[in-house]
């Protein structure tokens, strides 16, 4: 090949729309990755379990409210990385990656009901709660403006129906929120649905005014759990273990690239193969951890097996784009227009192999993320992380391979 060929075929490279957006997506990814971090799942960065006793055991549905209730309430706090699951028909585990055990304890000791009572009769809970406006500070005083469902608004009227300036008393998990209840205003107690009402409380300062307001916010946002809680259990997950898998991970990863392109070399006999195999499987990496950056996917062992996954097929597709290319020299269809037949032919079987790899993977993901158990979820990660890595590979990468080859592999 001559000069001017190389550098014609080096500048249609790089002029190339996918080589483009390739080097956008990359650069875009390291920016990412050094902006905002990767989030390290409970099992590499370690963390809390805690295992919280219902009152009593109670069906399926309603423990799907109770973990829902308490995955929002974690979440609210701003907790990353919450894997709640239920265990038989009392129990829930809950685990919470960088946080201890006391910190957990306090979140969630016993995040259980809203309830108002006039003259120890209930007659509003949480879940007549529609939404919430943020709270209202003054001093040492709070409030929390919220709006009720119709139907609540309706079940709220006929309760206090008659009960003009009476006493409403506010309980959260069966403590009094204020010792000064405030009396039910008379236009509450005409009988008329309203779906406007407030918590108000108050506290010994503002500080202890803040953390109560948040506390309410909180269970109205969320909604009441049906039973009350109670921790039996918190331990420590050390991340020790996942550290030394992460090790070990890196280090297996950079000699399988050895051993990738030492075998590429022997089978081809063509050093300028082996080169963008490299950076292909590296830039991978590289955009799947910048997307899970920005979308704050836990980079967890599940997480990191299914990117090998990913990384494996990516290798596989790329020695059948060669494969494809080089059998059509050998055949002596040494025209571009053949060349780039092979490539496509090569593109359709990556293609092909992508969709059924994705529709295998499919059901694990559905399933890990609307069941949610431990097992379950870890399958999900895995899945995740592999469509993920495919779909980066099969859309952005394993194309601009196939451009090289069909320019320089002649």
């Amino acid at each position: 090949m001559s000069k001017r060929r190389k550098k014609g075929g080096l500048s249609e490279f790089i002029r190339d729309k996918q080589v483009i957006l390739l080097i956008v997506v990359v650069i875009a990814a390291i920016a990412s990755i050094s902006v905002l971090g990767l989030d390290q799942g409970l099992d590499l960065k370690g963390g809390s379990l805690i295992q919280l006793q219902l009152e009593k055991p109670v069906d399926k549905a309603t423990m799907d409210v109770v973990t829902a209730v308490i995955d929002k309430r974690l979440n609210i706090y701003g907790v990353q990385d919450v894997k709640v699951r239920s265990s038989g028909d009392q129990l829930v585990v809950v685990e919470m990656a960088g946080v201890t055990p006391s910190e957990v304890e306090k979140l969630i000791g016993n995040p259980g009901k809203f309830e108002a009572k006039i003259n120890n009769e209930t007659v509003l809970t949480g879940v007549s709660v529609a939404s919430v406006d943020t709270a209202e500070i003054t001093d040492t005083s709070w409030q929390v403006p919220f709006k009720l469902t119709t139907q609540g608004a309706k079940d709220f009227a006929k309760a206090v129906e008659g009960k003009a300036n009476e006493k409403v008393y506010m309980y959260l998990d069966g403590k009094l929120i204020d010792n000064n209840p405030p009396s039910l205003a008379p236009e509450l107690a005409s009988g008329e649905p309203t779906t406007d009402l407030s918590v108000s409380g108050g506290g010994d300062s503002y500080d202890e005014a803040k953390n109560q307001s948040q506390q309410v916010y909180t269970v109205l946002k969320t909604g009441s759990l049906p039973v009350k809680i109670k921790v039996i259990g918190a331990s420590t997950v050390s991340a020790e273990l996942g550290q030394e898998f992460l090790k070990g991970a890196l280090i297996a990863g950079i000699a399988a690239l050895i051993i990738i392109s030492l075998v590429v070399f022997i089978r081809y006999k063509k050093p300028i193969l082996v080169i963008p195999i490299v950076i292909t499987s590296v830039s991978e990496v590289l955009v799947v951890m910048g997307i899970a950056s920005v979308i704050n996917w836990n980079i967890d062992l599940s997480a990191i097996v299914g990117l090998i996954a990913s990384l494996g097929t990516g290798v596989d597709d790329q020695i059948i784009i060669t494969d494809e290319v080089l059998d059509d020299k050998k055949e002596g269809k040494r025209r571009r227009i053949r060349t780039k037949m092979s490539v496509k032919n090569a593109l359709f079987i990556v293609f092909a192999s992508a969709g059924t790899l994705i529709a295998a993977m499919l059901p694990l993901a559905y399933v890990g993320f609307a069941r949610g158990s431990s097992g379950i979820g870890t399958l999900a990660g895995f899945a995740f992380t592999t469509i993920i890595g495919v779909l980066v590979g099969v859309f952005i990468t394993r194309p601009v391979y196939a451009k090289f080859v069909e320019l320089f592999i002649k």
